[in-house]
């Protein structure tokens, strides 16, 4: 301050406010000092407060130090997760304890923390300190912090501006004192020069559980504790101020836990209503909303200026767990920043676009405000925000807002897929759920005008994990909404019914789901439109799967006529439609037929395409399966050795298509009865699925079952009981209890056991397979019948013995 005058103005650093202070003189005369001190205005614990044992073993470890470098602990976090309250705990302690000096100063304006020090100085008789300079006053302070063998503990709480604190941080040459600092500010001027700092985040589940069960019980409110608590505390995001606003609110209105989590889940009621500042019974002052975002309006006017508005409502409809830090590199987050930032300060437009690295700069800024966590130890899920931080700033946007925001942060997470999926299963599964969280948060704006491409990217995102149950239910609900949103004869519906048709395959259900769509796109489009006979050649692929092996033939031959007609006979779905027509007549057991069509098209592919283009390489696998098929062993086995090699060379040994062809030659080998080669095959097919595509995909899972039928094959029944029961139980969780595939496992044990000679556990398989046979496939099904002629035999061996 000025020595003369009757006010000054004061603004210390670039985030201060400008206040009038009234200078006062003070002429100390030195007076004796009754210990101990308590200045300033230590706040009350709150109702069931947790004593957070974690985060005091970090504290009290740099204290126990006993260095310089660690006398000083900086409680850093952000809005309400409970930094004062712990600060309070400790500074409750020490005045417990007898220390001599305990001084709470409320740090969010520098010059009020030196007109603390100034008072201070005067109670301790701290020498130099005259009544006269509040600023020389508090330097005498912290001269005599620094050398009293006095015990002294100073608490600097909420600290805004490090560069004014710069010059106000107390020390102990002593080793009496220390100093416990707050801040929701991640700045490296708040470390370093003897200050550490101790990260404070929400409380853990068990923490957040127990004050819930504390508060309510305390107040007499046992009743409101049910099942929902846990639930209740995860959907409160642990965050201590909202836990205990929403306690208050429970006990006013009588609500259990699981009614107010209700409440809570409603996404229509706002947070002012479900956390209301009359439920402020802790005395934090603040409605929650304002607490979370209290700091962005700083943010917001930090370099890069504009952007952090803008920044955290789009990090806001993503999800709270994280999001990829590469997100904010895309072309699409470019754009909307760009549109979207605030005029400058004095009005003038922004025309150059934002750029990399100002997107970067800006996370940065949010990261230092606490309104964000930004870690890239922690990919795919760097970028973090709380979720109800993430709620109060959603809850304000408009229509046209949110459909901005989300067709970017769509676009933005379409462009950062991974290609293909299961080589980076990790960003897919975060994916993923950012997709899950964005579609929630922004409802019909991925759907207007069309259907976002993400949300299909997403169901074969899926699809590709092998998850089928999953897959099954993500399907279903994007067809529902679909038909909701677009109507049941819409494009967008029409390509969810045939995905979800696919998952489906040889049921009753998928040929259902299909022959609905085919129809559908004949009355729209025309029953010679690409689309129609896409959709008519999946068809082919329902009928064969379920016998009906007349139709799938009639039904190839007329896609067939048309792609000849309209596009020419070497046209590549031309071709296509010729290798349905040969898959066709190869299941109506028309083999030579499927045998002269195929190499036909094997002929026009290796002249169109080259012998070792994938498409080629693709039909000499199907004819070396229809060689098989006709008895023709010796050139079946050839065939699928030339193309497991070409396959090998030219895509790689783990492709896909190569780990197929692998598994396609164990499968010939064991006919043959070179079983030790199939095993051989198969373990290697079965290392390299686990290895990209984990041990539950459905590819793993069928590879694992072929393996066992080769053990009980080779005669090690005990190893192929063994590997079948563990399969079944994976499909059984992750495919369902009806899955076709988990069908299939299941008829396969009941092989291995009525090998094993455990014929009565062999007949309990073998019947229920037979029940959930005739009810997903009908009875007259192949698959049905096949399970009814070896459930006869196993009674009718049964009844011999």
């Amino acid at each position: 301050m000025a020595a003369g005058g009757d006010a000054s103005y004061n603004a210390i650093g670039p985030d201060s406010q400008v206040n009038v202070y009234r200078q006062t003189h003070v002429h100390l005369t030195a007076r004796e000092v009754t210990w101990p001190l308590e200045i300033g205005i230590v706040p009350g614990l709150a109702t069931a407060f947790q004593p957070r044992a974690a985060l005091r073993e970090q504290i009290d470890a740099a204290r126990g130090q006993r260095a310089a470098a660690v006398l000083t602990q900086v409680l850093s976090g952000g809005g309400g997760v409970g930094k004062s309250q712990l600060a309070a705990s400790y500074a409750d302690e020490a005045i417990r304890a007898g220390t001599d000096l305990v001084v709470w100063a409320n740090a969010g304006e520098v010059q009020q923390v030196v007109a603390l020090y100034a008072q201070a100085a005067a109670l301790v008789s701290a020498p130099g300190a005259t009544g006269e300079d509040p600023e020389r006053d508090a330097r005498a302070l912290l001269s005599w912090l620094a050398t009293t063998d006095r015990r002294w503990l100073v608490v600097l709480d909420d600290v805004t501006d490090p560069a004014g604190m710069k010059d106000w941080w107390p020390s102990s040459r002593t080793g009496t004192g220390w100093v416990l600092a707050t801040t929701r500010i991640h700045d490296a001027r708040l470390t370093g020069n003897g200050r550490r700092r101790i990260q404070v985040d929400v409380y853990t589940p068990d923490e957040a559980a127990a004050y819930l069960r504390t508060r309510l019980t305390e107040d007499g409110a046992e009743h409101l504790l049910d099942d929902g608590l846990d639930d209740l505390a995860a959907a409160l995001g642990c965050l201590p101020l909202a836990l205990g606003h929403a306690a208050a609110y429970m006990l006013n209105q009588d609500l259990t836990c699981a009614r107010y989590l209700a409440l809570f889940n409603d996404s229509t009621r706002p947070l002012e209503q479900l956390l209301p500042e009359e439920a402020d019974a802790e005395g934090y002052g603040r409605q929650i909303a304002t607490t979370l975002l209290l700091s962005l309006d700083v943010a917001q006017h930090t370099e890069p200026v504009g952007l952090a508005r803008p920044a955290l409502r789009l990090a806001a409809l993503l999800d709270p767990a994280g999001h990829p830090h590469v997100l904010w590199k895309t072309p699409a987050v470019l754009t909307y920043l760009t549109e979207q930032r605030a005029p400058a300060p004095d009005g003038a437009h922004r025309s150059e676009p934002v750029t990399a690295e100002q997107a970067e700069a800006v996370l940065r800024v949010l990261h230092r405000y606490a309104l964000i966590g930004i870690d890239r130890r922690q990919a795919p899920h760097a970028v973090r925000v709380h979720a109800l931080t993430a709620r109060a700033t959603r809850e304000p946007l408009g229509d046209d807002a949110l459909r901005a925001l989300a067709q970017a942060a769509a676009d933005a997470l379409l462009d950062i897929w991974p290609d293909p999926d299961h080589l980076h299963p990790a960003l897919a599964s975060a994916l993923r759920s950012n997709i899950d969280q964005l579609h929630q948060n922004t409802g019909e704006h991925l759907w207007r005008p069309e259907a976002h491409e993400i949300l299909f990217h997403a169901g074969s995102s899926w699809v590709c994990t092998g998850l089928m149950a999953t897959a099954i239910a993500y399907w279903k609900r994007l067809s529902v909404t679909s038909r909701a949103i677009l109507g049941p004869e819409h494009s967008g519906t029409l390509r969810a019914c045939a995905n979800l048709a696919n998952l489906y395959r040889g049921s009753t259900e998928a040929i259902t789901l299909t022959e609905r769509v085919v129809a559908d796109c004949e009355r729209l489009l025309g029953p010679e439109h690409h689309d129609t006979l896409r959709f008519r050649a999946d068809l082919v692929t329902r009928y064969a799967d379920t016998g009906r092996i007349t139709e799938a033939v009639t039904l190839a031959k007329s896609i067939l006529a048309v792609r000849r007609r309209r596009l020419g006979p070497t046209h590549p779905d031309t071709l296509t439609a010729r290798e349905s027509l040969g898959f066709a007549y190869s299941q109506a057991g028309r083999i030579t037929k499927a045998i002269t069509l195929t190499e036909n098209v094997l002929a026009a592919r290796e002249r169109l395409l080259g012998p070792t283009h994938p498409d080629t390489l693709r039909v000499r696998a199907n004819l070396a399966a229809a060689y098989g098929d006709a008895g023709r062993t010796a050139e079946a086995i050839t065939l699928t050795e030339n193309v497991l090699a070409d396959r090998e060379r030219f895509l790689g040994p783990t492709h896909h298509d190569t780990l197929l062809s692998r598994a396609t030659l164990a499968s010939a080998y064991s006919q043959v009865g070179r079983i030790t080669e199939a095993i051989a095959l198969t373990e290697n097919v079965l290392a390299e699925r686990e290895g990209f595509l984990g041990p539950t995909h459905v590819e793993t899972l069928r590879t694992r079952n072929q393996l066992a039928l080769y053990y009980d094959q080779a005669g090690r029944t005990a190893d192929a009981i063994t590997l079948e029961e563990s399969v079944l139980a994976d499909c059984e969780r992750f495919l369902g209890p009806t899955h076709l595939d988990t069908l299939h496992v299941r008829a396969n044990l009941a092989t291995s056991y009525a090998d094993a000679g455990r014929i009565t556990e062999a007949i309990t398989l073998a019947e229920g397979v037979l029940a959930d046979r005739e009810r997903l496939l009908g009875s007259e099904h192949h698959e049905t019948a096949r399970a009814r002629h070896y459930l006869w035999g196993l009674l009718a061996w049964q009844r011999g013995q």
